[in-house]
């Protein structure tokens, strides 16, 4: 039986190859992969498929900052201009300096400096995060495909999906990392908050903290951000953040497990999440759909098995709101496409 709810994607996801990740120095291969999608889409295989709509920079700019914006666009063309990808033949935009609270004088902003190895810094929060000459546009797509799929939803669909890479719930409203360079669900809430007029939840079950989405709406109240994750701290990204002190203005909730957490208190926090959505008066619900928290996942240490993610679905699903889920984390190639498909058709039994 196939999935029901409209699939949302875009091609364009293929053209951002990070070229691996810079770790603690060392260029790493990484796991954010053009093939993450193509995986999950061969498990969805005889779905409705909808190919993303052009949406205008406002879809953008509602959670963004400009000057994010212009360099994202420009990044790999300065860094190419700049002649870096032939001395010292870096192929990929990596910063290396970073302006650091304590660098700058108090009340002094940081200038946009005039190096290209230096502009990255500015606006980068990791080494990890590599640009390349199509990551602007990926990423721009994907946005695109989160929004695309919330329109469907405020058209009347119950629920889509946006199959959408890079991912965005690590990219806050100026800086960009953790693999992702715009806020893909960010840009779905506000969509949807907007087309409902009324205020909507954010439930972001990836492995990882969502600190670009809690910061983005940090001082929003009529959006609520909600995140089950492993404990940052126990040493996991993105160790600063991520802790259950980080209440905003009371419209978010952080439940930081243990390593080795498996279904009972993932299900739990997940259901507590809900509940907690519910009970906010949240209309309209986003769910930053990562299934890093599988066991076995080479960026988790989670232990969430299939049927925990299906009883998630069943979860959410409960809460009978208009939804957008959007693809975060899952970096297990065998194994993401049977687990989107699990949390999709445990959402929709419960529907």
């Amino acid at each position: 039986m196939s999935v029901r709810l409209p699939v949302v994607w875009s091609e364009l996801h293929r053209l951002h190859e990070p070229g691996g990740e810079v770790w603690v120095g060392v260029r790493t291969p990484g796991t954010e992969l053009p093939e993450r999608v193509e995986r999950i889409l061969a498990a969805l295989e005889g779905a409705r498929l909808v190919e993303a709509g052009a949406q205008d920079d406002e879809a953008v700019l509602a959670v963004h900052d400009p000057a994010l914006l212009d360099y994202l666009a420009g990044a790999w063309n300065g860094w190419e201009e700049a002649g870096l990808p032939r001395d010292p033949g870096q192929d990929r935009v990596v910063p290396y300096i970073f302006p650091h609270p304590d660098l700058l004088p108090a009340g002094v902003q940081p200038a946009l400096p005039a190096a290209a190895t230096a502009r990255a810094g500015r606006f980068a929060y990791d080494t990890m995060t590599l640009i390349g000459p199509g990551t602007w546009q990926a990423a721009r797509a994907a946005v695109d495909t989160a929004v695309t799929a919330a329109d469907l939803v405020l058209g009347g669909e119950p629920a889509a999906y946006a199959c959408v890479r890079p991912p965005g719930h690590h990219a806050t409203r100026a800086a960009f990392g953790g693999s992702c360079y715009l806020n893909n669900a960010a840009a779905a809430a506000a969509r949807l908050r907007v087309g409902l007029g009324a205020p909507v939840a954010v439930i972001d079950v990836d492995a990882h903290h969502g600190n670009g989405t809690q910061s983005i709406f940090w001082d929003e109240p009529a959006v609520l951000t909600g995140s089950v994750h492993v404990d940052p701290g126990a040493g996991w990204f993105p160790h600063f953040l991520g802790f259950a002190d980080e209440t905003g203005g009371g419209a978010n909730r952080n439940v930081a497990l243990a390593p080795g957490s498996g279904d009972e208190p993932w299900l739990e926090a997940v259901g507590e999440l809900a509940g907690w959505a519910r009970a906010g008066g949240a209309a309209g619900l986003v769910v930053a759909l990562g299934v890093d928290a599988a066991a076995g996942d080479p960026e988790s240490p989670l232990e969430v098995t299939p049927a925990g993610f299906r009883a998630a679905g069943r979860a959410l699903g409960g809460l009978g709101l208009p939804t957008v889920l959007v693809q975060e984390g899952g970096y297990d190639l065998d194994r993401i496409g049977p687990l989107v498909r699990e949390v999709l058709e445990g959402f929709e039994d419960a529907r």
